[in-house]
């Protein structure tokens, strides 16, 4: 569906430059403008965790991915991977996305998470039998314990393994320029999709900006918006009011974002 509800403003995206095409298309059907500044830069790994994870692959009896770039990296360094899994290996993905990547390289998930968070995929594994299970779990070093620490509660044995580094973009241009924007709010709207693309927006202002970041943000003058729950904690330890979608997707964060510029008009008239 295309509409207006973005014309004449201007929607921060500070999702990795890999994952931003979703979010610009769907700002620019609704007449928006996108301002593409990623806190976020993704770098596929061939480490020796993932190598090593590669070389088991014949004894999993579950394998969880979290997320594309973590599929894109197990792939390209384990090319036979879908060989060498355990033929009883069962998949788990973190939401329909993510399945759908996974379908490119003619694999598909055995379960998906509907909440499309860590929570949401200890939800599914709940009531299943995992007691020394071996559950391969490629990902980003930094992301959150929850998901191993819950699933060796369950009794599993699990293989994390490095798939990909998280880090700040090497180029930081972009996201100054954001900073900037918020500041003197040339611009409507921000958005975040993880938590550490909150973190590193923090990490990257200037010391003496800082405050004046805060102050827009807080009062709502530059509306914030957050894909989830986990994601919103980030800002509202800061003190910064968000709007979080029933479901975790960009779709959805981006839709109540058009009906909240809505209210507003409404309130104005």
């Amino acid at each position: 569906m295309k509409g207006n509800e973005f014309e004449g403003k201007v929607i921060g995206i500070t999702r990795p430059a890999e994952r931003v095409d979703e979010a610009v298309e769907i700002v620019k059907q609704h007449g928006g403008i996108a301002l593409v500044a990623p806190t976020l830069e993704l770098q596929v790994s061939n480490t020796q965790s993932l190598l090593d994870l590669c070389e088991m692959a014949g004894e999993l009896d579950w394998l969880i991915l979290t997320s594309p770039t973590g599929i894109i990296s197990i792939f390209k360094h384990c090319k036979d991977l879908k060989d060498r899994l355990n033929p009883n290996c069962q998949i788990a993905v973190i939401g329909p996305r993510t399945g759908k990547f996974l379908e490119d390289y003619g694999i598909k998930a055995d379960m998906v998470a509907k909440d499309y968070t860590a929570e949401g995929l200890l939800e599914i594994f709940k009531g299943l039998k995992l007691n020394n299970k071996k559950i391969g779990l490629p990902r980003t070093i930094a992301a959150r314990d929850m998901l191993p620490d819950g699933l060796k509660k369950m009794g599993a044995n699990v293989i994390a393994a490095e798939a990909y580094r998280s880090g700040l973009p090497e180029n930081k241009d972009k996201v100054q320029a954001l900073i900037t924007s918020i500041i003197n709010k040339k611009i409507d709207a921000v958005t975040f999709t993880s938590t550490l693309t909150v973190q590193n927006l923090f990490k990257m202002v200037n010391y003496d900006k800082k405050e004046e970041l805060l102050k827009v943000l807080r009062n709502g003058e530059v509306i914030v918006a957050a894909i989830g729950p986990v994601t919103a904690q980030s800002l509202t330890e800061h003190c910064i009011p968000v709007l979080i979608p029933e479901q975790y997707t960009v779709k959805a964060m981006l839709e109540i974002l058009m009906i909240k510029f809505k209210e507003l008009e409404i309130n104005r008239r």
